[in-house]
């Protein structure tokens, strides 16, 4: 997860991509731009909370391209996370140190507004959005990730190399592990270098599927969120799309 990954698309063509049809939102990043939030984030984490390999952060976020930099900076830090999809809400977690309070927490509004989510406590806390612009109202005793991210640094810092056999994730996989088992569903899905998949947000919440394995592959991503799902079709903003997950 955290060591360097293929990338087979043109430094100005997106590696990233988030449509989404209930807010109108075309958001189109480049491995570059990409970086630069997952850097952003990183900082967020290791200089803004002070966080150090081996600290627990939970995260329940959708497929988005927050979501991408929030687990790409906190991957590359060397931090062990705790995901949590949506459609696991109301079900006891089932993992080392759940009962203990996080490092920190990632959320959206709508997840902490569910009376069905148990969200985690944790030490810093955020509220991430997945709309195209800030957040309108934060609660007390939550932070606007949003907004404090753009405090640090757009280029990531000297960090420390993170070790293979550290914990990605509480159930002990380390980051090597997952290396590999993405590289495996990659090979499953018959990504290639240059490929340009289409995820369907609904309906693939892991990240292996529609963030590690594409990137372990070389292939582009379109996250396509709150489409017409009886209608599936290729999104006429997605560009030239060669999969469809």
């Amino acid at each position: 997860m955290a060591a360097p990954v293929p990338i087979a698309v043109a430094t100005d063509e997106p590696l990233l991509s988030y449509l989404d049809d209930a807010t109108g939102e075309h958001t189109h990043l480049t491995a570059t731009q990409l970086g630069a939030w997952a850097a952003r984030s990183a900082g967020l984490l290791r200089d803004g909370c002070g966080l150090r390999p081996g600290d627990r952060v939970a995260v329940l976020l959708p497929p988005h391209w927050r979501t991408a930099a929030v687990l790409l900076g906190a991957w590359s830090v060397g931090l062990t996370v705790s995901f949590r999809p949506r459609a696991l809400a109301g079900l006891p977690v089932l993992e080392p140190g759940a009962d203990r309070p996080y490092d920190a927490v990632f959320v959206t509004p709508e997840r902490l507004d569910d009376w069905l989510e148990d969200v985690p406590d944790g030490t810093h806390r955020y509220l991430v959005g997945t709309g195209p612009g800030p957040l309108d109202e934060v609660p007390t005793g939550w932070l606007d990730w949003s907004a404090e991210v753009l405090r640090h640094r757009a280029d990531p810092p000297d960090y420390t190399a993170v070790d293979p056999a550290g914990p990605a994730t509480p159930d002990g996989t380390s980051f090597g592990a997952w290396r590999r088992l993405a590289a495996e569903v990659a090979g499953q899905l018959d990504l290639r270098a240059g490929d340009r998949l289409l995820v369907d947000a609904a309906e693939h919440e892991q990240p292996l599927k529609w963030l590690l394995a594409p990137l372990a592959a070389g292939a582009s991503i379109v996250v396509h969120a709150n489409g017409d799902r009886t209608r599936p079709a290729v999104h006429p903003a997605a560009g030239r799309v060669t999969r469809v997950l």
